[in-house]
């Protein structure tokens, strides 16, 4: 199930970039960027960690946006399904400690996306 969190993190870089190049907000382009920058080396960081935990993720499934009008909404839903996965795949105990330190930079990127987007329109 690892493979579905990178899947929805590649979803939201995508989405991320794409409202970047159209949003007329300079502060939504400025935050946005920030994100799709930042989520795939942590996407990436993840993925890494885990496979040196486990075994190799097998495919990473392609993954289309909800359908929510509003970046923020579509980011939000995606940060909902992150930290519904995590306790299915990283609440082992102690040995995934690391794993869910990695996803909680995540989250944290998330949060910290929202408010901009959603403070300085």
């Amino acid at each position: 199930m690892c493979n579905e969190i990178i899947a929805i993190l590649f979803l939201s870089r995508d989405i991320a970039h794409r409202e970047h190049l159209k949003t007329p907000s300079y502060a939504a382009h400025v935050a946005l960027q920030e994100f799709y920058e930042g989520i795939i080396p942590l996407a990436d960081q993840l993925a890494e960690t885990y496979q040196g935990r486990y075994s190799s993720l097998k495919t990473v499934p392609y993954l289309t946006p909800e359908g929510e009008d509003n970046v923020a909404d579509e980011l939000e839903l995606q940060l909902e399904e992150i930290e519904s996965l995590r306790q299915e795949v990283f609440g082992k105990g102690w040995k995934d400690t690391a794993l869910q330190n990695i996803v909680d930079e995540i989250v944290a990127l998330f949060l910290q996306t929202l408010y901009k987007l959603r403070r300085f329109k």
